[in-house]
């Protein structure tokens, strides 16, 4: 908002100090005063017998958190989005599928019979699915669900955003002797950690006398990881100790690319109704 600049007259009070300045400034809206009063001594009798105005100049304005376009954008879209979810008028059909208050399906109305139901409820009248055949139509209080809405997607969004920057650390452990059943539960374990984004760190513990199965250890561990294949690149291992390891990452270039064909695949259902929405 531009600054407003205003101007009023003020009457100096006299004093025998020359020169005399006066400078007073408020932080609650950014204002700021001055006074500059050059008084002679000599010149004091004939200031006495006269009024002696001085311009106080005051600026408004120029305070307050500015708008991003982006922040501008997306209100309108959201605005936009009402008015298309409201406007009835949109509706060529003269009867509609309606979805009550308490979403149950009351079936095939009249648009004006199902206007007439929202009026008598005190509620809204949104179009769910305008290309259906007949149009699905719903009431409710339309501010309130777009409320949880919006709530919804913040948490979705705090928690996507939290699992993005975080990597979990999961932990499989086998013997040097483990059987195929023990070790393909293992294995599909490892695929679901690391398509899900989490670190997988596959251990074998040797007891005793079993170090001297440290070579069956290795290529177990090195099986393993082959079978694991391009799904995870090896971040550590340790081959020296009784307790071996390797650590497993996930490989974000294959996960990308598989989920992409499944994008492609999904076709939007435009006639398909559902009252949980």
């Amino acid at each position: 908002m531009a600054g407003i600049t205003t101007s009023f007259a003020s009457k100096p009070i006299l004093s025998k100090t020359t020169p005399f300045h006066s400078s007073f400034s408020s932080k609650l809206f950014g204002l700021r005063f001055n006074h500059v009063y050059l008084i002679n001594s000599s010149s004091c009798s004939s200031l006495s017998s006269s009024a002696v105005t001085s311009p106080v100049t005051a600026r408004f304005g120029g305070g307050g958190p500015r708008r991003s376009s982006n922040d501008r954008r997306r209100q309108q879209s959201d605005a936009e989005d009402d008015d298309k979810a409201l406007d009835i008028s949109s509706i060529r059909s003269a009867t509609v599928r309606l979805i009550d208050q308490k979403q149950e399906m009351v079936g095939v109305v009249s648009k004006s019979e199902a206007i007439r139901m929202a009026d008598e409820a005190d509620l809204d009248l949104v179009i769910l699915s305008p290309d259906a055949d007949p149009p699905v139509l719903r009431i409710m209080d339309y501010n309130k669900y777009r409320y949880e809405q919006q709530k919804k997607k913040r948490v979705s969004q705090k928690k996507s955003a939290g699992k993005a920057s975080r990597m979990d650390l999961k932990e499989l452990k086998m013997g040097y002797n483990i059987d195929q059943h023990d070790y393909s539960v293992r294995m599909r374990a490892a695929q679901k950690f690391l398509k899900d984004g989490d670190k997988v760190k596959v251990i074998v513990n040797l007891k005793g006398r079993e170090n001297e199965f440290r070579n069956k250890a290795i290529e177990l561990l090195k099986r393993f990881q082959s079978e694991v294949g391009e799904l995870a690149t090896e971040e550590a291992k340790s081959f020296s100790d009784r307790n071996m390891f390797i650590v497993l990452v996930p490989n974000k270039a294959i996960l990308q690319k598989a989920q992409e064909p499944s994008k492609k695949k999904e076709n939007p259902a435009v006639n398909e109704v559902s009252s949980s929405v």
